[in-house]
Order: C-alpha cells, then sequence, then structure tokens
C-alpha cells in the first residue's frame, strides 16, 4: 500500500545583523539558506518543496520585525503560499521573547510550522509543538548577558 504525502512548501528566511561581509560572494545569508535548503531536500521523501522566493535580510538586526524580507515572508504567509518557515536558528527569526509570541501566534492562525535547523526546534511534529517556547527564550536571555 501507498501512502500518498502532501506538499510542504517551506520558505527560507536568513538574517545577518551585521552589513560587514555581505559584499562577499559567498556569506552568511548564502551559508545559512545553503544549510536550510539542504535540510529541505533532505525532507523531500516527505513532501517538503522550496518555495523559490528568497527571504533575505542583510544588515538587519533581530530586534524588532521590521524588516523588509521577513514583511514579505508575512505578507506571503497570509496569502496562503508558506506550509512551513526553515531558519538555520531561531534568533536569525528573532532575537525578542515578545515577538517570537507574535510570530507564533501568526503561524498558529495560517497553520504554518516553523523548523531550525541547527538547534532541534520543529514545530511539525507535536514534541516540536510542546517546547517552542523555549528557544527563544534562550535567545532573548543571551542577549541580556552580553550587556
Amino acid at each position: 500500500m501507498t501512502v500518498k504525502v502532501g506538499i510542504r512548501r517551506c520558505a527560507v528566511y536568513t538574517r545577518k545583523s551585521s552589513e560587514e561581509g555581505l559584499e562577499q560572494d559567498f556569506n552568511s545569508l548564502h551559508a545559512q539558506r545553503e544549510a536550510c535548503e539542504a535540510f529541505i531536500r533532505s525532507q523531500r521523501g516527505e513532501g517538503w518543496r522550496l518555495v523559490e522566493t528568497g527571504y533575505d535580510d542583510g544588515g538587519l538586526s533581530g530586534g524588532t520585525l521590521e524588516r523588509p524580507a521577513l514583511r514579505q515572508l508575512f505578507a506571503d504567509i497570509a496569502q496562503h503560499r508558506v506550509d512551513t518557515v526553515v531558519v538555520y536558528k531561531v534568533d536569525r527569526l528573532t532575537r525578542s521573547l515578545m515577538d517570537f509570541a507574535k510570530i507564533v501566534e501568526l503561524f498558529d492562525r495560517h497553520a504554518v510550522s516553523f523548523v531550525a535547523v541547527t538547534q532541534q526546534f520543529n514545530t511539525t511534529t507535536s514534541m516540536g509543538r510542546l517546547t517552542s517556547m523555549d528557544a527563544p527564550c534562550i535567545a532573548s536571555g543571551s542577549d541580556e548577558f552580553r550587556r
């Protein structure tokens, strides 16, 4: 018996706080994207497919949601063009616990899941949804320790 797997449209979001190195042929945004795309390819048998739109914010802080590529990602989610958001690490999406709660609410409203490929963070699973608030607490705390 063959089980039919549904298609999961996956968007990769990347961010780098500083503009340093962005002019290079291969930079941190490219490395993040490569890792995320490799993860998506590894899930191809589960129906995961890369959304071709690039959502890349270079030289912008994770302390605000006012980032052009992030705003475009949110708009595409609202238009039901994305099923899963894939990032390299949770703090690429946001460093603010309050903003993370807003993002999770948006994702929940549109049935969008979230994966951080280097942190075993995956809300496509029930255990991942259960632990979804831990990672931003750690990211937010690490900012506090740096001050």
